[in-house]
């Protein structure tokens, strides 16, 4: 699964010298007045080659450089098409064990040639993020790999608790492309635990320093549909950004096929923040993992949400 998202397409035009004669004059006339840059259409061009967008919003548009609003992203411009890169994941030792220290090393290829790529952009002050979901919906953990001089992420020393199946989430931003939402999948071998049994809770939680209430609009979300996903967090004060984030939230399915990793939609530094999400697919619980950050202390809680059908 990725989290490729449209932001702009480019229409390109070759007409070579043979042809030329071939142009009746009105083509000629309509071909001048697009590459016009006193025309209309010039002009709307030209405008547009000032826009910037952010790579992670693409609707956050404007005509100035900065920041997005929304993610804090920097703006930039001239997106390029969204088109999904090469994750590959290995594992070692193996055949992991539960319990047992394990190495993920993520190697990144472009699309096109399946070449290595050794640059990236930050997102949220990193240049890798890795959610990793357990089988039953109990284990979660948001992290940061690092890159190393031969050219792939590491991430040491992760101990899983139980056999089954885990879902890694990768997300990072190879230069000149767009931000990458890719998923693997990690068996570890012997009996697994029973299969996560959800009920809606949108009961508040109390982490670390921090008490969180939960709420959506519309009470019932509806799959395909976007809802709205309101925390109350208090203490309000000593609420501080994280990751340069107001916060960072994963949305899993229980049978762990959907992973979606957002940020606020709506966040100022007060005590209420809303997420926008789109469940994908009705009569499925998703478990929704929240993080804030107070007073240097970044607190999880953990919510879970039905979506229906549009009857």
């Amino acid at each position: 699964m990725s989290g490729m998202r449209s932001a702009r397409y480019f229409a390109a035009f070759l007409v070579s010298a043979c042809a030329g004669a071939l142009w009746s004059q009105q083509n000629n006339l309509d071909l001048g007045r697009v590459l016009d840059s006193n025309s209309p259409a010039g002009l709307a061009a030209a405008a547009n080659s000032l826009v910037w967008a952010c790579p992670m919003d693409p609707d956050v548009r404007q005509h100035d450089p900065g920041t997005c609003p929304r993610c804090n992203m920097k703006l930039v411009q001239g997106l390029p098409d969204p088109v999904e890169y090469h994750m590959d994941l290995k594992v070692t030792p193996q055949v992991p064990r539960p319990g047992m220290p394990l190495r993920l090393s993520f190697a990144i290829h472009d699309p096109w040639k399946d070449k290595p790529v050794t640059k990236f952009q930050p997102v949220h002050e990193r240049l890798f993020h890795m959610f990793v979901v357990g089988p039953n919906l109990e284990f979660f953990l948001h992290d940061h790999p690092v890159f190393a001089p031969d050219g792939e992420f590491h991430y040491d020393n992760l101990v899983l608790p139980t056999s089954g199946m885990y879902r890694v989430l990768g997300d990072f931003y190879p230069d000149a492309a767009t931000p990458q939402l890719i998923t693997r999948t990690v068996i570890l071998p012997g009996q697994a635990p029973p299969p996560a049994s959800l009920t809606k809770d949108y009961a508040a939680k109390d982490a670390k320093n921090l008490n969180v209430q939960f709420s959506t609009v519309p009470p019932q979300p509806i799959a395909g549909i976007t809802t709205q996903l309101h925390f109350k967090l208090t203490p309000g004060d000593g609420f501080e950004q994280y990751l340069g984030a107001w916060g960072h939230m994963l949305v899993a399915s229980d049978d762990l096929i959907d992973m979606i990793h957002l940020h606020p939609f709506i966040a100022d530094g007060s005590s209420e923040v809303q997420f926008n999400v789109v469940f994908p697919r009705p009569d499925h619980y998703y478990r929704v993992w929240v993080q804030f950050q107070r007073k240097g202390v970044v607190n999880t809680a953990r919510f879970d949400v039905k979506a229906e059908d549009l009857h």
